[in-house]
């Protein structure tokens, strides 16, 4: 069992122990990628003693979406994948920051790489998780030389674990060049995304994203940060964003579930703005923290308390 594990996870209709969670290597998703999933985040509120989790309705209601898209073989609704997570957590007893991972997959002993006629199953298993890129210190990022896939190709708005060969690609290549992170163009040369969080520049005061049509994933906390934005007054526009502008940009931030929302100080070696955190970012980075921690009255609705 992984270090930052807690000692249940659900598996085969049933919550056991983690060490009992295994899957045989003849499994249809484990030789092919044919499975989808979600990364959902909780956040303990020390002071009110419990854990919220934050858009777990939303974050259930697209991995339905991707089992649909995928035509993976499951009857699920997103109230009971719902009713999994929480169970899991209190099983779990968890009072700290968690990450969780459902996971949709076929589950069938058999060869050929298709989604119909093969079983599916739903696995949820929770980690023990605070930052998972540094949120403070600003990240150094370059332009992969892997291209983002099209929806063409590998449906985007899906979670499917086989297209994260494309990310993990991306991921190796930065890191391994002395960056923290990538970013994806698309298939047109347009911005696109990092290797697993959305973008956000900020040119003269106003925020600018890539469009769903530049193979991004439909970020749930993509969408939170662009109604924050717009709560606090900043112009939100959605578009076509050219690769040079990243350059110019005066702020450059991701977001995403696993990243939160992290600010960029460099893209190919050329510093974003003053190479310091903006304050536009800052005072979106402030709210979302808030928020994800109870401490937000106007977006409690966004949280589910796990006790």
């Amino acid at each position: 069992m992984a270090q930052n594990s807690f000692p249940y996870t659900y598996f085969e209709g049933k919550i056991v122990p983690s060490e009992d969670a295994k899957v045989s290597v003849q499994t249809h998703a484990l030789q092919y990628g044919t499975g989808v999933f979600g990364g959902i985040r909780g956040y303990y509120n020390e002071t009110k003693k419990n854990l919220y989790v934050f858009r777990l309705a939303e974050h259930c209601k697209r991995l339905v979406n991707s089992t649909k898209i995928m035509q993976l073989q499951i009857k699920i609704t997103p109230e009971e994948i719902q009713s999994i997570i929480l169970d899991l957590l209190r099983k779990n007893e968890a009072k700290q920051n968690v990450y969780l991972r459902p996971f949709i997959y076929t589950s069938a002993l058999q060869l050929s790489p298709r989604f119909h006629d093969v079983k599916a199953d739903i696995t949820v298993y929770a980690l023990k998780l605070d930052d998972y890129l540094d949120t403070q210190n600003g990240l150094t990022t370059m332009v992969s030389s892997w291209q983002r896939f099209s929806d063409n190709q590998i449906p985007t708005l899906s979670k499917v674990s086989g297209g994260y060969v494309n990310s993990a690609l991306a991921k190796s290549e930065a890191v391994q060049n002395g960056m923290d992170e990538a970013i994806f163009l698309d298939a047109r040369g347009f911005v696109s995304e990092g290797s697993a969080e959305n973008l956000f520049i900020v040119r003269d005061g106003v925020i600018h994203t890539p469009t769903i049509p530049s193979s991004i994933l439909e970020g749930i906390t993509r969408r939170s940060i662009i109604q924050i934005a717009k709560d606090l007054g900043y112009q939100v526009v959605e578009r076509d964003i050219a690769r040079s502008e990243l350059y110019i940009a005066d702020e450059l931030f991701f977001s995403g579930t696993g990243v939160q929302v992290a600010w960029v100080k460099e893209v190919d070696r050329r510093v974003i703005g003053n190479g310091n955190i903006g304050s536009i970012t800052k005072k979106i980075q402030s709210v979302f923290f808030e928020t994800v921690r109870g401490e937000q009255p106007s977006y409690m609705n966004w949280l589910t308390p796990v006790y």
